[in-house]
């Protein structure tokens, strides 16, 4: 059988996967090529873990971006954050409609399962709105952006770094030119609140700014209403921000204390609530936060952006729903009530199924890194101390956040190897590979005379 009879047969999310494997081996030449770093040689792991991290837009890495890649090494991770973010697929059939093309109804329905929580006849006008919605974002973005820069530089080189940051905010990439990332702008109003406005417009998902676009079309009617999905994200996102935004200023008062301005004290909880879901910025150091604080970001992380975003994790969606379950049942309620609508149960058991699966892939991930490391001969103190980091480190590349406690580029080459499949599952998401394995039909099984169990 052919490659290409091969792939007229393959389920979505096979498809979905090997796009992405795609862009990663591509983007691994490419980043390999001496031309690319500024020394001329890049390690071929360490080519691969970045390029897997722009693809998956991440944001973990191993070597500095702005000073150890050429502006052609800089352009190339460009490219993949953005394919990435928007999906490999998605730039596939925008390109296939813009030369005349026609798709097969197999890529409509990878695209589909991307972006849409409900089948859909107008495919092609949400991945024009897609690419609207990215572009329109990413310009705006970067104007504000070389506003900033331009009281720094001459604007003919503020342009290139704004872009690139306005890139990778949209994308929740969290990819910086600068070694410290965003702490020597903790202060900076315009650029605080350009950076968050991306990370939120890229991390709420693309149905929703499709829905939202709609509901603006035909708000006048009286039929216009917002889907529970774009209701449930957007709610459960200002709870995620405001909550977290709280918690981190409780908890890192001194921190708080030690910044220059109010306005500073006020910025920095903000942009950490906001960035520590998925997009991986940061404006403290995140090795110097106490562990509750890290904690608390690990739960955030977890759970990650909403479904159809640039943004990876669990997503919130999971978060609100089973947040719902455990009110209904402690109301002793029948049924999950969601906005006067009821959420149907094979949803609630697929999200309870994507939790329990994801921490058993993260637990598993953890442990092989962790056997790694005792096996250097490290003291137990010093592996008590790793643990929270390399905890963090493992969640961070499941939810695609980017944030590290800066052992990244520590870790030996079988460290990033799990990293790198972190990543790739975060990105691709658990439901896809659980597709891929065990097939997307359910199978009746055997059904046996029931007896009870204790639980509890």
């Amino acid at each position: 059988m052919t490659l290409q009879a091969r792939l007229l047969k393959a389920h979505p999310a096979t498809i979905v996967l090997a796009s992405f494997v795609f862009a990663i081996v591509l983007g691994t030449i490419l980043l390999k090529l001496p031309v690319a770093v500024q020394s001329g040689y890049i390690p071929w792991i360490d080519a691969l873990f970045t390029a897997t991290s722009a693809v998956c837009v991440t944001g973990l890495v191993v070597v500095d971006t702005g000073s150890y890649f050429t502006l052609f090494g800089q352009c190339v991770i460009l490219m993949l954050i953005q394919i990435g973010g928007l999906g490999v697929m998605t730039v596939s059939v925008a390109l296939f409609q813009w030369i005349g093309r026609s798709i097969s109804f197999r890529n409509r329905m990878v695209v589909q399962d991307l972006f849409a929580h409900t089948p859909r006849a107008d495919i092609f006008d949400l991945v024009k709105s897609v690419l609207f919605f990215t572009l329109g974002a990413e310009i705006l973005g970067a104007f504000f952006l070389t506003v900033h820069w331009s009281g720094e530089m001459p604007v003919r080189h503020a342009v290139y770094p704004a872009i690139f940051h306005s890139v990778s905010a949209f994308c929740n990439a969290g990819f910086a030119l600068f070694p410290d990332s965003m702490m020597g702008y903790s202060d900076n109003l315009l650029l605080n609140t350009t950076v968050c406005l991306l990370i939120v417009i890229g991390g709420i998902g693309f149905p929703v700014l499709y829905d939202l676009q709609s509901w603006f079309a035909r708000r006048k009617k009286k039929r216009a209403r917002l889907t529970i999905q774009t209701k449930t994200v957007l709610v459960t996102t200002v709870i995620l921000i405001v909550s977290g935004a709280l918690m981190f200023a409780f908890l890192e008062k001194p921190i708080l204390q030690e910044a220059e301005s109010l306005q500073a004290r006020i910025l920095i909880p903000i942009f950490q609530s906001i960035t520590c879901r998925t997009a991986g910025f940061n404006t403290v150091d995140i090795a110097s936060l106490e562990n509750a604080t890290l904690t608390m970001m690990i739960f955030l992380m977890f759970f990650g952006a909403a479904p159809g975003s640039c943004g990876g994790g669990v997503k919130i969606t999971t978060l609100a729903l089973l947040s719902a379950f455990t009110v209904s049942r402690i109301k002793k309620s029948k049924r999950v009530n969601m906005f006067k609508k009821s959420i149907p149960m094979e949803t609630l058991t697929r999200s309870i199924s994507l939790v329990l699966v994801s921490i058993t892939i993260i637990g598993i991930v953890l442990f092989m890194i962790l056997v790694e490391d005792a096996t250097n001969g490290h003291s137990l103190a010093a592996e008590r101390i790793s643990f929270l980091a390399y905890f963090f480190e493992t969640v961070s590349a499941f939810g695609t956040v980017g944030l590290s406690m800066g052992i990244t580029p520590g870790l030996s080459s079988w460290g990033k190897s799990w990293i790198i499949l972190m990543m790739v599952i975060g990105r691709v998401g658990v439901l896809t590979f659980s597709y891929i394995i065990v097939g997307a039909g359910a199978t009746g099984g055997i059904e046996h005379s029931e007896e009870n169990i204790m639980i509890g």
